[in-house]
């Protein structure tokens, strides 16, 4: 159970990012939300990966 919370703590805490990683992404305009979230996603699930989360079964 703790190893659950850990991962849960860990998601959560790579959710706090979105927003720094969304400005690295680029500015609004520059690219379509859809496009911008896709590559959120994309480093997300990336940086979830080198920590040793699986993303895919966390849900």
């Amino acid at each position: 159970m703790a190893n659950t919370a850990t991962t849960y703590e860990q998601l959560r805490d790579l959710d706090a990012e979105i927003e720094s990683i969304a400005d690295a992404v680029g500015t609004p305009g520059e690219l379509s939300i859809t496009q911008r979230l896709d590559t959120i996603e994309r480093v997300l699930f990336a940086l979830a990966r080198a920590q040793g989360i699986d993303p895919d079964a966390a849900s």
